[in-house]
């Protein structure tokens, strides 16, 4: 690699303005989602927000055009955190099934903090415009692909039958997953409640594919 390479690969160094912009989108990101984790999304104001990140609601309004582009902000970030947490619970060697569950166990432990979070992630997925729809799937496509990574590495090395269709299982499995945050709002399932169902539900799901 010669010198104007390795400087070309180097990120450029913020200023001083530049970093404290980035700073305080984080501040607001923070304040945010200890809101939204605590009350859920109607309930949470950007003035109650604004309060809680010490600063006035113009300088939320300067990093955000309005609670929902916020509250997108914290899905993002919190969906990328889980695919991490996700891609790293599960054992590399295990059955398929023992792997899954593994992964959606962990992000069921990582997670139930924010329950309220959850269930406005949930119900606004029903009402939001197609734009907004478009934009959470896509915060959420980390999380599916490391569901897909596990499966499609079941497929290759003949756990699971060569026409198995990875897509199809993979949204089964999360919509099983995110379905059953549910029960932990409803009927006060913890954690290990969850896992043991998930992986009742991964059974049933996976029947069908398993190689002969």
């Amino acid at each position: 690699m010669t010198d104007s390479t390795a400087h070309a690969l180097v990120e450029p160094r913020l200023n001083r303005r530049q970093a404290a912009k980035i700073r305080t989108r984080q501040k607001v990101l923070d304040a945010a989602r200890s809101l939204f984790a605590e009350r859920g999304y109607e309930p949470a104001t950007i003035r109650d927000i604004a309060k809680g990140a010490g600063m006035s609601t113009g300088a939320v309004f300067a990093n955000f055009q309005d609670k929902a582009e916020l509250f997108e902000a914290v899905l993002t970030e919190d969906m990328t955190r889980l695919a991490e947490v996700v891609e790293a619970g599960s054992t590399v060697g295990d059955p398929v099934r023992n792997r899954l569950v593994e992964a959606l166990s962990a992000g069921y432990h990582s997670s139930l903090d924010q329950l309220p979070l959850f269930q406005a992630i949930v119900a606004r997925s029903w009402f939001q415009r197609l734009a907004a729809e478009m934009r959470a799937r896509a915060a959420t496509k980390k999380l599916q692909l490391a569901i897909g990574a596990i499966v499609q590495d079941a497929v290759t090395k003949g756990e699971l039958r060569q026409d198995a269709d990875v897509r199809l299982l993979v949204e089964l499995i999360w919509d099983s997953y995110l379905s059953n945050y549910r029960r932990a709002a409803y009927d006060n399932w913890d954690a290990q409640a969850l896992s043991e169902h998930i992986g009742k539900q991964i059974d049933v799901i996976l029947a069908g594919a398993l190689a002969k």
